[in-house]
């Protein structure tokens, strides 16, 4: 890969880690809790809650892609970004530009999902 792309890949990473940073933040300074004598009826309550889990799996994703954009600029400045981790060839670059913590080739993803498939 080259030192260009690589650095761009690197901005889009970070800009991607900001993102993700923000929402965090300000998914912590607004007001998370329930009280139930703001809800007059439980059909408000209800529907509350269940917002409220909505949100709470968003923010588990944003963790967990959190945790793998920082994996990948880890990679980058060890200089093993871009490679599969299944069979070692390199990632495409339109792969890395559409997801840049994609962990394996386009090859070794189908064939990863063709086998969750069959399982499940």
């Amino acid at each position: 890969m080259r030192k260009r792309e690589l650095e761009r890949l690197r901005k889009l990473l970070e800009g991607q880690r900001e993102q993700l940073v923000g929402n965090a933040k300000r998914a912590l300074t607004g007001d998370i809790h329930l009280d139930p004598d703001d809800f007059p009826d439980e059909m408000d309550a209800a529907s509350s809650e269940i917002s409220l889990a909505f949100t709470g799996r968003l923010r588990e994703r944003e963790r967990h892609l959190l945790a793998k954009v920082d994996q990948a600029l880890a990679k980058i400045d060890a200089g093993e970004y871009g490679l599969c981790e299944a069979c070692g060839e390199e990632i495409g670059i339109k792969r890395l530009e559409a997801r840049p913590v994609a962990e394996l080739c386009i090859d070794c993803k189908a064939e990863q999902e063709r086998l969750e498939r069959n399982i499940g």
